[in-house]
């Protein structure tokens, strides 16, 4: 009798898996483009140019913003960065 109880519970596991692996999900919707042909091309261009696509395994690329401070300004940031005492972290 056991053996009869697991062989069914087995089966029916089966079979609703089997059922589950039909239904796509998530539902697939039609997509419809509102860009031509021709404007995916122009802007597959602009972004080769302007080196916005990445190859391979490359990871996405992200340019930095330029920065307002001059060197003198950023290593002046540093200094008082050393010499101030409210540093996060000296040490152990």
């Amino acid at each position: 009798m056991n053996i009869k109880n697991i062989i069914v519970a087995a089966s029916l596991l089966a079979a609703a898996g089997a059922a589950m692996a039909e239904a796509p999900y998530p539902p697939e919707t039609p997509f419809q483009s509102t860009q031509t042909r021709a404007d995916v091309k122009a802007e597959l261009q602009r972004a080769q140019a302007n080196h916005e696509i990445a190859s391979r395994n490359e990871y996405p690329i992200i340019h930095q913003a330029p920065s307002q401070l001059s060197r003198q300004d950023v290593a002046n940031q540093v200094q008082q960065a050393k010499t101030s005492a409210q540093n996060l972290y000296t040490g152990a």
